[in-house]
């Protein structure tokens, strides 16, 4: 009898919550973040990934307190302008920051710079970011800054 219990008590613990997402979890709160994209926030700061949950409580917390706007978990001040975000983006991908420079690549790519979007794809793929690896597949799909390769796509 114990046994069975302890199966049904196992089996509600797996399917009530999962553990982890291939995303990770929120530094702030630790739940696992959500596979929808617009659930979840990067920073540009710190590169951390909040979830949305965290980012309003925090917001509310500013606003109740008239405090500056900040990052949730670094504590940096939000970027005004473009121009600075821009800067603590580039400051991460300096510090081979993967996921800064996926974001960097992101942006070369939706200018029309591929060879600018391959270089920081390749550079994050490397360092083991596995969305890296991604980008890189879609561009040599495409033939996008690279020579089309049916191969190097998987």
């Amino acid at each position: 009898m114990c046994k069975e219990r302890a199966a049904e008590l196992r089996d509600e613990i797996l399917f009530r919550h999962p553990e982890s997402s291939y995303l990770g979890d929120c530094p702030i709160c630790s739940l696992p973040l959500s596979l929808y994209p617009k659930q979840s926030t990067m920073m540009g700061c710190c590169s951390k990934v909040v979830c949305k949950g965290c980012m309003y409580a925090d917001e509310i917390r500013q606003l109740k307190e008239r405090l500056p706007s900040v990052c949730p978990f670094c504590r940096h001040p939000v970027p005004e302008t473009k121009e600075e975000s821009n800067k603590d983006v580039r400051k991460r991908a300096a510090a081979n920051d993967s996921f800064a420079m996926i974001l960097l690549g992101v942006r070369c790519y939706s200018k029309g710079d591929f060879r600018g979007a391959f270089k920081h794809y390749e550079k994050a793929a490397e360092l083991g970011n596995v969305d890296a690896h991604y980008h890189l597949s879609l561009l040599y799909l495409m033939g996008e800054g690279v020579e089309k390769d049916e191969e190097k796509r998987a």
